[in-house]
């Protein structure tokens, strides 16, 4: 099949990448004054995780980062995404360990001796266990306490990295951690999720301003957003449970950074369940601080219902049986039915177009819109390797042409994308499920921590050349 991306005239300085995080690929858990984050408590939660997989070793990043970054200069990386530890920086969430800070400065000596972009990400998910002891980000505290981490890492790095993210897809973190309990620290309490949500928009805006007061070049954060499609456009009852997700998922999000006001109808929403109570004097100036570039995480889209799915359809495929609870605070109601779709490994629709259309609405309806970035967006899919040693992933390397077609019309339309990281760089922890779903362009055998890079891989690269032979 010719794809758009593959022929398309890129911007010439289109940043190309790929990304990770550390709690997925890093392990050495407790080693070198790191301690437990609440995903490694949380993977001793009897049923948390697929097949009682935990984080101590995951792919040993931690001990094979040169040998990584010599795999990203192979496929022609222009950046990688990466995130710092808070539990390895500041274990306990106490005093800074000067051992986990050094770890991430050879990580970005190693990437620029290799001519690769640092592109950093704050918070990835990895609360210090001790910090979520004392209330988590259901704490307001928890928020300074960010502050203290975020100048630590700026004082160590900032004589090198230029771009900082401070946050990575807080729906996740605050929502589906602690309202759906299928992510750590797994609780399922409403006011509780609603409360992290406000508390980490004031450290996404306490940290943002105090590294542009530190002289940081590029500052943004990184969301997960979707489009909410209403499932009959004529059914005022998906109309409104469309609108209800684009609140939650979207506009809770979108609104407080972009225009210093949470939605009206999102503070309808969820009324009585504490939003408008945490929000303090002067907090929605915070949050509204300047940002310099949008990173914008996406896989795929939502069909959505108002009502109960239809007899026969099977439910969302999950990591486990554990108990879970929707992580849609006040609109629990809402439904999700099956489109006629091709799907991942993950139960995801594959829908590029969609990415296409959020990217459009992203410039329509904020005007102060900055640069945006794909930060991530990638498929698992199960990978065979051949008796040749090689992974043909037909399906994945589909998957990202296909996303990238999408993004070369949404540049087509006038829409400002800087660049693509592509998700993930090594197959890794992934998350509630373990090591049971590979989204890797490169294939780690578990066991003997070999890589190698997968068809998918190889074609990214060859766009990446042919991209830099053009420009």
């Amino acid at each position: 099949m010719n794809h758009l991306s593959q022929q398309f005239a890129w911007p010439k300085d289109f940043l190309w990448g790929s990304a990770t995080a550390a709690a997925q690929i890093e392990g050495a858990a407790h080693s070198y004054g790191k301690e437990d984050s609440v995903w490694d408590a949380f993977a001793r939660k009897q049923g948390a995780i697929a097949g009682g997989d935990n984080l101590d070793v995951a792919v040993d990043h931690y001990h094979r980062y040169r040998e990584d970054v010599q795999l990203m200069r192979e496929l022609g990386l222009d950046s990688y995404r990466f995130s710092t530890s808070w539990a390895r920086i500041v274990p306990g969430g106490r005093t800074v360990n000067p051992e986990g800070l050094d770890f991430y400065s050879r990580l970005v000596d190693e990437l620029l001796e290799n001519g690769i972009l640092p592109w950093l990400t704050l918070y990835h998910w990895d609360l210090p266990q001790a910090l979520e002891e004392h209330g988590g980000w259901a704490n307001r505290d928890t928020a300074y306490k960010f502050l203290d981490y975020a100048e630590a890492v700026h004082a160590k790095l900032g004589d090198r990295v230029k771009h900082w993210t401070t946050f990575n897809e807080p729906l996740c973190s605050s929502l589906i951690g602690y309202a759906a309990g299928e992510h750590a620290p797994g609780r399922q309490e409403p006011e509780a999720a609603l409360a992290a949500v406000h508390h980490q928009h004031l450290a996404h805006g306490l940290a943002a301003s105090r590294l542009r007061e530190l002289g940081a070049e590029q500052i943004g954060i990184t969301l997960n957003l979707t489009n909410a499609v209403p499932n009959d456009p004529s059914d005022p009852v998906d109309l409104e449970a469309a609108r209800r997700i684009d609140a939650l998922w979207n506009r809770m999000y979108l609104d407080p950074i972009l225009r210093g006001a949470y939605p009206e109808d999102l503070l309808e929403d969820v009324k009585g369940l504490g939003l408008a109570e945490a929000i303090e004097p002067g907090d929605l100036e915070i949050i509204a601080q300047p940002i310099d570039f949008l990173g914008v995480n996406h896989y795929h889209d939502d069909n959505v219902s108002g009502h109960p799915l239809p007899p026969g359809q099977p439910p969302a495929i999950m990591p486990t049986d554990a108990p879970k609870s929707s992580p849609f605070v006040g609109s629990e109601y809402v439904s999700f039915p099956a489109r006629d779709l091709p799907r991942t490994a993950m139960g995801w629709e594959v829908n590029p177009e969609g990415l296409r259309v959020l990217l459009n609405r992203l410039k329509r309806d904020y005007s102060n819109m900055p640069a945006l970035y794909i930060t991530e967006n990638g498929a698992s899919y199960t990978d065979t390797v051949t008796e040749a040693g090689t992974i043909e992933d037909t399906e994945r390397e589909e998957y990202i042409l296909n996303h990238l077609d999408a993004v070369a019309r949404a540049i087509g339309d006038g829409v400002d994308v800087r660049g693509y990281f592509l998700w993930s760089l090594l197959d890794n922890f992934e998350w509630a499920w373990g090591y049971a779903k590979r989204f890797g362009i490169i294939h780690v055998d578990y066991q003997t921590q070999v890589r190698t890079i997968k068809n998918s891989g190889r074609t990214y690269a060859g766009l990446i050349a042919a991209n830099r032979t053009m420009a």
